[in-house]
């Protein structure tokens, strides 16, 4: 505690390039891995390619992954970014599936019954039906994202990795203590706080539900 309160302004500042690292991260994964979903519950051969893709991109050691983008990238936030993007893809695409899949299909028929095309079933209906399970795997993404993000200061991308290297560096506990402690008090503060929104959404979507 100390140490954070003697570098409190370091701390603050490499907590917010850790969120903005993980945000961009979370946000490309989202407008990449929904849509990927989506398209997986709609032509069904490619669920398997598509699952199969994103699970292969998840098993890559991250500083391979890091080696290999850096030649195309450079260092600093940017290969850091697409890396997280590609290790949250495999979460989002599933549970955006998952999701899909489990919409009621009395709701569907509902809808269609009411003279809604394919589109607005899946932008009115579905999507906002599956919308908690979605976010369970933004939610889970977003956390284990925040722990691999640490890494990426290795390459240059700055964040609360910066202060686990500098302290293994210089053998110092106290800046490894302080970067760890403040990367799982980030994991939890997001943990807890999409929960309560998926909470909420899920309160939205039973009552959507009962009502159609």
């Amino acid at each position: 505690m100390s140490y954070l309160i003697h570098r409190s302004a370091d701390a603050a500042r490499l907590t917010g390039q850790h969120i903005e690292i993980v945000g961009a991260a979370i946000i490309v994964a989202v407008l990449i891995g929904v849509p990927a979903g989506i398209l997986a519950t709609r032509a069904r051969w490619l669920e398997a390619p598509v699952i199969n893709i994103t699970g292969v991109l998840y098993t890559i050691p991250s500083l391979a992954l890091f080696a290999v983008l850096i030649p195309v990238l450079g260092l600093g936030a940017r290969p850091a970014i697409v890396a997280l993007a590609l290790y949250s893809l495999l979460v989002i695409v599933r549970n955006t599936v998952v999701g899909l899949r489990t919409v009621d299909p009395a709701a569907v028929d509902a809808a269609r019954g009411m003279g809604m095309t394919a589109w607005e079933r899946l932008v009115l209906v579905e999507i906002p039906l599956a919308l908690p399970v979605i976010l369970a795997g933004v939610r889970a993404a977003t956390v284990a994202s925040i722990g691999v993000a640490t890494i990426a200061a290795y390459i240059g991308a700055g964040g609360l990795g910066v202060l686990i290297f500098d302290g293994i560096r210089t053998l110092d506990p106290d800046p490894v203590i302080a970067g760890a402690l403040l990367a799982s008090a980030l994991a939890l503060a997001a943990d807890w706080a999409l929960l309560h929104v998926e909470g909420m959404l899920r309160r939205d979507v039973g009552t959507a539900g009962r009502a159609l």
